[in-house]
C-alpha cells in the first residue's frame, strides 16, 4: 500500500516526467503503477545495458514464428509466454478448423493483428476484422474460420480466471472502455457436415475430444450475462493530458486475476512545453509486460507492425533515448500520438517458450 509521505532528494525537477533538464527519467514501483514508487533521475539512459542468463528482454516479429496451425488444418496455436494464471499464443491459422474447439482451461481473449473471418459459437456468429478483440469464455463451443486467401495473425491471450471489465472510475461507464457497443452474436441453428461432429477440448497442454451425433450449433435462443463478443479498438475512448503523459493504467480495457489488458492509442499529443512524451523508463517490480506493436507510427517513426516484446519484472525498459531525444526534437511537427499497441501485464513472472528465446536472441 502507498506510505502516508514521500520524500524528495538530490537534484530532481519540480514536476513529474516533466523539465528534465538533461536528466533521465525512471519509474521504479510495486502493483504495476498504482502502489508505492519512486521516481529515479539519471545520468544515463537505464536501458543501455547487455542481459546475460534467462532473465532478458524477449523481441520477435509475428512473421518469424510459425504455430503448426499455420499450415496444418489441425494444428494449433504457438505457446509464447506462461504463468499459473495466463498463456500467451500466436496463431496464423490458414485453413478452417475442421473440428470444434472448446478450451475447459480458461477464457480465451484473441486480438486480431491481422486477417478477416469468422469465429462460429453455439450463441453466433461473430465476425472479425483487424483491431478486434473477440473474448470466447470458458468452455463455450467455436469453429474458426479465417477468410480463404488472407494473411492472419491472432495474439492469445489464455487466463485461468475470467476476464472481467474493470470498475468504472471517476469518469463513468464510458471511458474509456464503452461496453454498450460491443457486438454480441445472434443464435443462428446450423445443420452442414456430420454424421458425427468432434470438439476439441483443451485444457493448458492436455487434450481430448467429444464426439456429437448432432451439431454442437443448435441453439434456438439464448439469454444471461455469460457470453462472447469483440470489441474494435477504434471504439475504444484514449484518456489524455496536455501536461504529463498518463500511466498504462489509464487505459485499461480488460482484466482476470493476475492479468490487466492496456489499449494504447491514438491520441493528442501531450502539449504543454517540457513535457514527456514519451512512456517514461520504468522498471515494474510486480508486473511482466507483454506488448503487440500492431500499427501505425510514434511521431514519424514507423512501429514495426507484428512486434511481440515481453520485459521481465524488475528489468528496465521503454523507449530509448535517442527516441526521447528525437520526439523533444519535433515537439512542434507532431500534435498526435499514433500508434496503435496491445499491453497486457502479468502478476506473477512469465516462462518464455525456448523456441521463441532462441529466435530473439538470434536477432541481437
Amino acid at each position: 500500500m502507498e506510505s502516508f509521505v514521500q520524500f524528495r532528494k538530490g537534484t530532481t525537477p519540480v514536476h513529474v516526467h516533466r523539465d528534465l533538464d538533461g536528466l533521465k527519467d525512471e519509474e521504479l514501483g510495486r502493483q504495476g503503477f498504482v502502489g508505492r514508487q519512486a521516481q529515479l533521475y539519471h545520468d544515463n539512459d537505464p536501458t543501455q545495458y547487455r542481459a546475460e542468463g534467462p532473465i532478458s528482454m524477449t523481441d520477435v516479429l509475428v512473421d518469424d514464428l510459425e504455430p503448426t496451425d499455420l499450415t496444418d488444418a489441425d494444428g494449433a496455436p504457438l505457446v509464447l509466454f506462461s504463468n499459473e494464471d495466463v498463456r500467451f499464443l500466436l496463431s496464423r491459422r490458414s485453413q478452417p478448423m475442421p473440428f470444434f474447439a472448446r478450451n475447459i482451461g480458461g477464457d480465451e481473449l484473441w486480438f486480431v493483428h491481422r486477417g478477416t473471418g469468422e469465429f462460429q459459437t453455439e450463441f453466433g456468429t461473430i465476425p472479425y476484422e483487424p483491431g478486434d478483440w473477440v473474448l470466447l469464455p470458458k468452455a463455450v463451443t467455436y469453429r474458426h474460420l479465417p477468410a480463404a486467401g488472407e494473411e492472419q495473425a491472432f495474439l492469445i491471450i489464455e487466463a485461468v480466471e475470467e476476464f472481467r471489465t474493470p470498475p468504472p472510475g471517476v469518469l463513468g461507464r464510458h471511458h474509456p472502455f464503452d461496453s454498450s457497443v460491443v457486438f454480441v452474436p445472434e443464435p443462428e441453428v446450423h445443420s452442414d457436415g456430420g454424421p458425427e461432429w468432434r470438439v476439441r477440448l483443451t485444457r493448458r497442454d492436455e487434450c481430448g475430444w467429444l464426439v456429437y451425433q448432432h451439431h454442437p450449433f443448435d441453439v434456438r435462443g439464448w439469454k444471461g450475462d455469460y457470453f462472447p463478443f469483440k470489441y474494435n479498438i477504434r471504439d475504444y475512448n484514449p484518456i489524455g493530458s496536455e501536461s504529463v503523459h498518463l500511466p498504462p493504467t489509464a487505459q485499461m480495457f480488460l482484466k482476470a486475476e493476475g492479468v490487466v489488458v492496456l489499449n494504447f492509442l491514438p491520441r493528442p499529443a501531450e502539449a504543454r512545453n517540457g513535457v514527456e512524451r514519451l512512456p517514461w523508463f520504468h522498471r515494474n517490480a510486480d508486473y511482466d509486460e507483454v506488448a503487440l506493436f500492431h500499427s501505425g507510427d510514434l511521431f514519424g517513426v514507423q512501429m514495426p507492425p507484428g512486434l511481440l516484446s515481453h520485459a521481465p519484472q524488475g528489468i528496465h525498459h521503454g523507449p530509448p533515448e535517442r527516441a526521447r531525444a528525437r520526439a523533444r526534437r519535433k515537439f512542434a511537427e507532431y500534435d498526435r500520438v499514433n500508434w496503435s499497441v496491445m499491453s497486457i501485464d502479468c502478476r506473477k513472472p512469465l516462462t518464455v517458450n525456448p523456441e521463441v528465446r532462441k529466435i530473439s536472441e538470434a536477432q541481437r
